[in-house]
């Protein structure tokens, strides 16, 4: 009974390993500076004909804004490195992530408008959530990519010139900074429905 029950504890035990747990709590707390910072540094040199609210923003204007913009950019950038390294290298993104199908996240969107979706094993993601999570990683990666073209346009001029020209940059920079924004707020909702999974990455388990 014991040895039956072993990979069953062991599968539990490494459901979140603590490197995957600390990256992700510092990840949300780097990318929340970020984007709040990045809201003000938006109300200050405007890429659309909108304003953030001021309750919604850090840093109190353009000097405070980028100070805490890139500070929290290398934190976010050194934080995403041992992330997808870990992912791959362990073999994480291979097992959680793949295969990813627009037919299973379309059919188990509208399992869960129904209210089937099952949520009894947390540890296997289902069509949703890899289609989420996979391009969510490939929102990072871009919304990097055009952070360095807006940084340093001369020394990355290859970079801004790859994404069109620094105005293309700020654009897809913003657009991307905008789809990680909805990311997360379909992540919390399914945080909350699923309040096991939200443990889960406190615990590990």
């Amino acid at each position: 009974m014991a040895t039956s029950m072993l990979p069953d504890r062991q599968r539990t035990a490494t459901l979140h390993p603590l490197v995957v747990r600390l990256c992700h709590w510092l990840n949300a707390a780097a990318m929340t500076v970020m984007i709040m910072s990045g809201w003000a540094i938006h109300n200050a040199y405007p890429i659309a004909p909108f304003r953030f609210p001021d309750s919604m923003l850090l840093g109190g204007g353009l000097i405070g804004a980028l100070q805490w913009h890139f500070a929290a950019m290398w934190v976010l950038a050194g934080n995403g490195l041992i992330y997808l390294a870990y992912g791959l290298a362990s073999g994480r993104f291979a097992r959680k992530l793949r295969p990813v199908s627009l037919r299973d996240a379309l059919a188990d969107s509208l399992a869960a408008l129904r209210g089937t979706l099952s949520h009894a094993d947390i540890s296997a993601y289902n069509g949703v959530q890899r289609l989420l999570y996979a391009g969510v990683i490939g929102l990072g990666v871009l919304v990097a990519a055009s952070g360095l073209a807006i940084w340093k346009p001369v020394q990355f001029g290859w970079l801004c010139w790859l994404l069109g020209d620094f105005a293309s940059a700020r654009i897809i920079h913003f657009t991307a900074m905008a789809g990680i924004v909805l990311f997360t707020l379909i992540h919390v909702v399914m945080a909350v429905l699923v309040p096991r999974s939200l443990l889960a990455m406190i615990r590990g388990a």
